[in-house]
């Protein structure tokens, strides 16, 4: 009887601390059932859990979905989780990596617009792939604007043009 009383835990988990953990697991498998196909397929995923995403939204009874979603857990136990983390971090709009990243865009596309050849050219340097002579259509736009005080239109496309190269460069595209 005294070797259940064992006050030597050697690292061992809890119950409790398992049973958080698989309840972790499931909201995140609940979490991707939420993402669309062409997002999903960027992530390191098996393919039963592919197929049992597919197949979420199927389950429309409460206790069905809650029983899929149960699935859902049991099979991300086998899956790279930080990666599928990582990956959903950038592009969740509430999480703080997500806010840095969009912040540190609007940074580039106003250093761009009021820089001039020296910081497109530390762009170009960061972003190899961009086509110079679009994106200095785009800013001369953006300045013209700027100048007679018009709506910020091309500023938008400056900075939806930075983004798609910076997604481009992430592999979220």
């Amino acid at each position: 009887m005294s070797e259940f009383f064992d006050d030597d835990f050697s690292g061992e988990k809890s119950k409790s601390q398992i049973k958080r953990e698989l309840h972790a697991l499931q909201d995140l498998g609940e979490r991707l059932t939420t993402l669309k196909p062409d997002v999903l397929a960027k992530l390191p995923l098996t393919d039963a859990l592919q197929k049992a995403l597919a197949e979420a939204p199927k389950h429309k009874a409460h206790i069905a979905r809650k029983r899929h979603i149960q699935y859902i857990g049991k099979l991300m136990r086998e899956q790279d989780i930080d990666a599928i983390v990582g990956l959903i971090d950038q592009l969740d709009s509430s999480t703080r990596q997500y806010n840095e990243r969009f912040h540190g865009l609007e940074r580039w596309r106003d250093r761009l617009i009021e820089g001039g050849d020296a910081a497109l050219e530390s762009f170009v340097a960061e972003y190899p792939e961009t086509d110079r002579q679009h994106l200095r259509g785009l800013i001369r736009h953006a300045q013209h604007e700027a100048a007679h005080n018009k709506p910020p239109a091309a500023a938008r496309k400056v900075f939806k043009y930075i983004r798609d190269l910076d997604e481009a460069k992430r592999g979220l595209r």
